[in-house]
């Protein structure tokens, strides 16, 4: 039994219900939940209660640049109650949606505080996605992603940590290891992310070590796919490899992992020979994945999902079957639209508008229709591409191009003003300001994988034993001896 106000203590708390303003539930602190919530702000008719896994607002595009110095993590994750301080109509509640009742429109939560029990008017699932291995999980042990601020800090610390290794290690063919960095997946974060290790490694770090060179590392960028930033022009992705290359980056493509372990990864081309490339920091920049709560939605509307698990919604973004609930993000299968921010943003304030619509006794309902401003990747310092209302750029124009538009989007005058500080002492400079990384951040995930390996086996013993006694009851109450039952392989 857990005390009251204990971890794990389970309490039947009601937060918020079906009495005097429209009560609107929003799932998750991304852009399209937040977005959500900031464009009901001015309507007295509705009050709005965020549920988030975090207490932040993550700006996922620049996660690569806190996990290679270059900014810090408040930077691109700003606190969400903070965000949302001026607006009197919402509040945020920390815990992880675990279950829809959409019969009694009821969002159940958990946090180490206990269970939360959320009645809504209108819901507003936007819980995202997290990265997918493509059915090898456990390659995330070796290879963390890209999609959260505890993956970037694990990178920081496996990224730096390996020059670190490197300069104490004595024997040459560790060194090579070491000084070998992997990235998997060749679309935008694969991309930033190989070119920024490459400019660490030829530029930020030049002169900080006495026994190694850095510019002597080898930085892998693999994806099965035949070209790189796959969803760009072709003139756009041979523009981003040939600035790759001079930055020294090695582009291997058609070739599908098959196996990632603490020293390597394994390769498979086309024709089926494998290769094995040795090693110490891999980076998992392929592919994603919505979260399970697509599939838990999906299953009691009888709505169905796409390979990634993004839920199929209407039109105007709702639930089959269920008008009130809207689901959006990247958790949005809806027209092949790109599980992109703008997309998020855009699906956002469309919600917000039906929302109020319908509160003024409208009854048409709006599809949802997307304006495409464009894509762009960031390959260097002063090196990007970018596609904008069939325009397409590449170099300096559209690095300036980024910068504005990622200035804009963030959150936060306090923000805009540190990054732009940062930004122009690592790119006009040679500095990174964010380098601190400590041993606990790199080890945390194979600390929390191995508790929950030992956890399963205890389970698979716990089970086994409760069956075993379950037989001689059985068997006893058959009149049968228990050396005749039959026995039982866990």
């Amino acid at each position: 039994m857990h005390a009251p106000g204990t971890p794990g203590a389970p309490s039947d708390r009601s937060a918020g219900g079906r009495h005097g303003r429209h009560h609107v539930v929003v799932v998750g602190s991304g852009f399209g939940g937040l977005f959500t919530t900031r464009a009901l702000a001015r309507d007295r008719r509705v009050k709005v209660t965020l549920v988030a896994a975090t207490g932040h607002h993550l700006f996922q595009p620049l996660l690569y640049q806190v996990a290679t110095g270059i900014l810090s993590e408040g930077e691109v994750a700003p606190a969400t109650r903070d965000v949302l301080r001026r607006q009197r109509n919402a509040r945020v509640l920390l815990g992880t949606v675990t279950d829809v009742d959409l019969a009694r429109r009821q969002v159940t939560s958990t946090s180490p505080g206990g269970t939360t029990t959320t009645s809504y008017d209108s819901l507003v699932v936007a819980a995202g996605a997290g990265q997918s291995y493509f059915g090898n999980d456990h390659f995330a042990r070796y290879a963390p992603g890209m999609k959260s601020i505890d993956d970037a800090l694990e990178l920081r610390g496996r990224i730096f940590g390996a020059f670190e290794l490197a300069e104490l290690s004595t024997d040459p063919d560790e060194r090579r290891r070491l000084m070998t960095f992997v990235v998997v997946g060749a679309g935008p974060t694969g991309v930033e992310m190989a070119g920024q290790i490459a400019e660490l490694a030829h530029r930020a770090l030049r002169g900080n070590f006495r026994h190694i060179d850095p510019r002597g590392s080898r930085i892998v960028l693999v994806d099965a796919a035949p070209s790189i930033l796959g969803t760009f022009s072709e003139r756009l992705s041979r523009a981003a490899a040939r600035q790759l290359e001079d930055l020294g980056v090695e582009i291997q493509l058609g070739r599908l992992v098959t196996g990632v372990d603490a020293d390597a990864v394994d390769l498979r081309d086309e024709a089926g020979t494998t290769t094995r490339i040795e090693a110490q920091c891999k980076v998992w920049a392929a592919g994603v994945a919505a979260s399970p709560l697509g599939a838990q939605l999906a299953q009691e509307s009888g709505a169905s999902t796409d390979r990634a698990g993004r839920v199929r919604v209407e039109p105007d973004c709702s639930l089959p079957g269920h008008p009130e609930v809207f689901v959006i993000g990247d958790m949005m299968a809806l027209d092949d639209l790109p599980g992109v921010a703008q997309v998020a943003m855009q699906a956002g304030n469309h919600v917000a508008g039906t929302i109020r619509a319908r509160l003024r006794g409208e009854t048409t309902t709006r599809p949802f229709r997307f304006r495409d401003k464009g894509s762009m990747a960031t390959v260097s310092r002063f090196h990007a591409v970018a596609e904008v209302r069939g325009l397409e750029l590449s170099g300096l124009p559209a690095w300036v191009m980024w910068l504005a538009v990622h200035v804009f989007y963030l959150i936060g005058f306090k923000n805009r003003v540190t990054t732009l500080l940062h930004w122009t002492v690592s790119f006009i400079g040679r500095g990174r300001s964010e380098r601190t990384a400590t041993l606990q951040q790199v080890r945390a995930r194979q600390a929390l994988a191995t508790l929950e390996d030992q956890a399963a086996r205890e389970r698979d013993e716990d089970d086994a034993s409760a069956a075993g006694e379950q037989l001689r009851h059985l068997t006893a109450a058959a009149g049968r001896p228990p050396s005749d039952a039959p026995r039982t392989s866990t």
